[in-house]
């Protein structure tokens, strides 16, 4: 049966086509959780529990930074003054298990995006299909770069933090691994979302919900709700703030644009039209 045209779909139609958008993705992400679930061992040890050695990167770069400015840092320690256990009798199969499908969720992410964007392009004119067409590669390489940034920069700030801060030495920092694990799923799903902002902004400002001017007379405002997002998903000191709050603030400096772009583009479509 050839598929329908765009205009010619009832709304049970355009939900069954969601339906069938949805399927494909569940399927892409269960095939890539499976394949990270065969592989769990590499992927917690290599990937997962590498924040936790004090061998990371970003603690001998910030190690060396501190030893540049002539300050003591806990992150020039020999180890994590923590130990991560499992309390529970299912605690590390529900582990593996979630960790599995949100590796299968980040992997998959571009087909994820290319799913997605295959159900509501039908509905852009050939023009906006056209100029859209990098729309998956710039999707996927924002929330990579979110991922990474959560993981290289936020879990390992906040790991380092949480765990050298102690009210008592009599309370030793022994970790269930549940809450060892939502800490970098959180930091790394969270960044990763957060910096598909400047997407967000695109079709917003296509549906006419947001122009250059709102987010312009806003800025101060979202300011603050960005110190108060990097308060909440950082430790609670400054530097650490400051290091999550830069690249939000860069990335709706950057929707801005990319607001401005959008309007420009629409006034020149409706004089063509004139």
């Amino acid at each position: 049966m050839a598929k329908k045209n765009i205009n010619e779909m009832s709304f049970l139609d355009h939900l069954e086509d969601l339906r069938w958008h949805l399927i494909r993705i569940c399927m892409a992400v269960v095939i890539v959780a499976t394949l990270a679930f065969i592989f769990s061992r590499f992927i917690f040890d290599v990937i997962i529990f590498a924040p936790t050695k004090m061998d990371f990167p970003t603690y001998h770069f910030l190690c060396d930074a501190a030893n540049f400015i002539g300050i003591n840092t806990t992150f020039c320690a020999e180890e994590m003054p923590m130990i991560i256990q499992n309390r529970t009798m299912a605690g590390q199969f529900s582990a593996d298990i979630w960790t599995a499908i949100l590796g299968g969720f980040i992997i998959s992410f571009p087909y994820v995006i290319y799913q997605l964007w295959k159900f509501i392009s039908p509905g852009l004119h050939s023009n906006e299909r056209k100029h859209s067409r990098g729309f998956i590669i710039i999707s996927s390489l924002l929330f990579f770069i979110g991922v990474l940034f959560g993981y290289f920069i936020i879990t390992p700030l906040s790991l380092n933090f949480l765990a050298n801060y102690s009210i008592s030495d009599i309370v030793d920092n022994q970790i269930d691994i549940s809450s060892y694990i939502a800490l970098v799923r959180s930091s790394a799903l969270a960044s990763g979302l957060i910096f598909e902002l400047p997407i967000i902004i695109y079709f917003l400002t296509k549906i006419g919900l947001v122009t250059p001017e709102i987010l312009r007379k806003y800025r101060k405002y979202a300011l603050v709700v960005v110190l108060i997002l990097s308060a909440i998903i950082t430790p609670p000191d400054i530097a650490s703030q400051v290091i999550v709050a830069i690249p939000i603030i860069i990335l709706y400096q950057a929707s801005i644009y990319i607001s401005k772009i959008v309007i420009r583009n629409q006034k020149r479509k409706e004089k063509q039209h004139v």
